[in-house]
């Protein structure tokens, strides 16, 4: 985008940074810069197509160019925007937290729409691995009466998942903790819960080559990435399994029938569904057999 003096409307800007972030290899290049054209004028994505021939003022401008470059060096858009939208729910995301996925979109329907019988009582939810806070956030939004809470070994992340709690003006509680066997606080160890859910790091080393330049260099490796995620959703299955809650956990589609193997060590009931593309991606356990 030159600095020099010129006449830029919507139409032009979408026109031109549409190509230039083609050039760049930016994935949605057409998107990206409708969504941050909208964030800058402060109006629906869509009522841009009504404002073609709007001119950008100065400070416009000088408010998109940064932008604009963030995502020519292929940083998300939802970290340069600073939200995303999730069930409904505005979450505030940061690099610390990873981007919510329409798969886990997903998995939340699955916990809303199996449990709307009983969105009036006071079901107790703990979110393992919570980042953003936006699982246990969105479920409090749609269902009121639950007790919701989330925990995650980072610092970051549990300040981010706070400040949507407070944004979103829901009452869900947050703090440190590891939900491995070994290093479990007392305070998640003596707790009860009716339903645990959890999207764990599923992603293995050796899969990094597949991952988007994006998602590799801005979003955090520790929310993505195990060495052996088999180990992380046994603890996980048999933490919630003791606690004789029904579990929800997001797979890696490659592995997910070996996490459902490990579920029917400690479940009579498990679920594996699959996603709106097709693949193995979310397990359901209920029954627990402890």
């Amino acid at each position: 985008m030159s600095k020099a003096d010129k006449n830029w409307t919507v139409l032009s800007m979408l026109k031109w940074a549409t190509d230039y972030f083609t050039q760049k290899k930016v994935s949605e290049p057409r998107l990206s810069i409708e969504w941050m054209l909208s964030e800058v004028l402060g109006v629906k994505r869509l009522d841009l197509y009504l404002q073609f021939d709007r001119p950008l003022s100065s400070a416009e401008l000088k408010e998109l160019r940064p932008m604009v470059k963030r995502r020519a060096d292929h940083e998300p858009l939802q970290y340069i925007i600073g939200n995303t939208s999730f069930v409904g729910t505005t979450i505030y995301v940061e690099p610390g937290v990873l981007i919510p996925r329409i798969e886990t979109e997903q998995l939340v329907d699955h916990i809303l729409e199996q449990n709307k019988h009983r969105k009036d009582e006071p079901l107790r939810l703990l979110d393992l691995g919570t980042g953003s806070g936006c699982i246990p956030v969105a479920i409090k939004n749609k269902y009121p009466a639950w007790i919701c809470s989330g925990v995650d070994i980072s610092p970051e992340a549990i300040a981010i998942a706070r400040k949507n709690a407070q944004a979103n003006q829901t009452e869900v509680e947050f703090w440190m903790d590891d939900f491995s066997d070994q290093n479990r606080s007392a305070k998640l160890e003596s707790s009860e819960w009716d339903l645990i859910v959890s999207n764990p790091p599923y992603i293995t080393d050796s899969e990094k080559s597949e991952m988007d330049r994006q998602v590799l260099d801005y979003e955090p490796h520790m929310a993505l990435f195990h060495e052996n995620p088999l180990n992380l959703y046994k603890d996980i299955i048999r933490f919630a399994a003791q606690k004789k809650a029904i579990t929800y956990l997001e797979c890696n589609d490659k592995s997910a029938h070996l996490a459902e193997e490990i579920a029917t060590r400690f479940y009579g009931t498990v679920q594996c569904k699959k996603d709106l593309d097709g693949n193995n991606r979310f397990l359901i356990a209920s029954n627990p057999l402890t």
